[in-house]
């Protein structure tokens, strides 16, 4: 029912694309980060929760449907729905049905709850299409919470020697899942403008966030003293960032598994924490959906591809395709645009 062609994931009986990189009339979005999500369709579907960050980064004018997970519609006689994919909040997984083959196109996920997204749905398919960004046994991740109150301490011992505590962390999903559990007995909140703009879209979509201050042309940077600064990896190096002086700087992805990517940005601490699956959990879903046909994009796609073949015996092939996945040597959540409406 599907194929992968020059644009994208294509139903050619619905006539429709899922997450394409480049223009076309349909587009079914599974969520916003800038590798899924591209400027020039003609007309997008995506959950509710997502057409407001879609517009913010696409355009207001962009011609656009919001559905509810778990809501079912037709195209062409393919019944479709979306359902959670629990990477970040309004990410989803899209199911497609025609004549009782039933495929999933499951985008970004993680299964680990992260306490800002609808966490992962389990969706039973024939055919399953997966990302697999860190699909080797090495990449193990640990509890959540484990890893909120290792933050807390990291900023608490920071402010008794007299430091600011600086994470870089994705503007969108990343920074509000580490804010949502910062510890605010220990100091102010204070974001860089792009976590803030996507803030703002959080609490108006989702729900509050602990209060925390935009440091903009108003802020004396002097006068931030042991605070918690949250900002975009492409605020590493800048001269917006070397003004919150003294500081620590943190970073938090799936790649500070590997204590090699810690030191090539010079950060000094790494917390593990992804948007993705780590290799359990890549495996248990696989396994769960039931499905014999798999199909492997971005990531470790050829080992795990081949891992799926040896070890389950499924049918997994892989596929080349245009989205990258969570990076550690850039930001690939903000357009170019708004790096420089930020001046970084």
């Amino acid at each position: 029912m599907l194929s992968f062609d020059d644009n994208g994931i294509y139903c050619k009986q619905a006539n429709v694309y899922i997450d394409p990189w480049k223009p076309v009339d349909k587009a079914i979005i599974t969520h916003a980060h800038s590798d899924h999500a591209r400027w020039g369709m003609k007309h997008y579907l995506a959950v509710h929760n997502t057409i407001p960050v879609l517009r913010y980064r696409l355009g207001q004018d962009i011609s656009i449907q919001g559905v509810d997970y778990g809501e079912l519609f037709e195209m062409n006689g393919v019944r479709i729905s979306l359902h959670p994919a629990g990477h970040i909040w309004g990410s989803a997984q899209v199911r497609l049905e025609y004549k009782s083959e039933v495929w999933v196109v499951s985008g970004d996920y993680k299964l680990q709850n992260d306490h800002i997204s609808t966490p992962f749905e389990l969706v039973p398919c024939h055919h399953f299409i997966t990302e697999s960004t860190f699909g080797l046994p090495i990449y193990n991740f640990p509890d959540v919470d484990t890893v909120h109150d290792d933050i807390n301490a990291w900023w608490r011992q920071n402010k008794e020697e007299g430091k600011n505590s600086v994470i870089l962390a994705y503007a969108l999903g990343k920074a509000q899942r580490v804010i949502n559990k910062l510890d605010v007995s220990i100091g102010d909140i204070y974001t860089h403008g792009a976590v803030d703009n996507i803030n703002k879209l959080y609490e108006q979509q989702i729900g509050k966030l602990p209060l925390a201050k935009r440091i903009d042309a108003s802020i004396n940077t002097k006068d931030i003293q042991g605070a918690m600064i949250i900002a975009p990896p492409s605020a590493d190096n800048t001269p917006w960032l070397k003004k919150l002086s003294p500081y620590k700087l943190a970073i938090c992805s799936g790649w500070m598994q590997l204590r090699g990517a810690r030191r090539r940005r010079g950060a000094d601490r790494g917390f593990i924490m992804s948007d993705h699956c780590d290799w359990a959990q890549l495996n248990t879903a696989v396994k769960a959906t039931g499905a014999e046909n798999i199909y492997v994009t971005h990531g470790y796609k050829s080992i795990y591809a081949k891992w799926l073949q040896t070890e389950y015996g499924l049918n997994a092939t892989e596929v080349e395709t245009l989205y990258t996945g969570e990076q550690v040597e850039g930001e690939t959540d903000i357009t170019k645009e708004q790096q420089a409406d930020e001046g970084i």
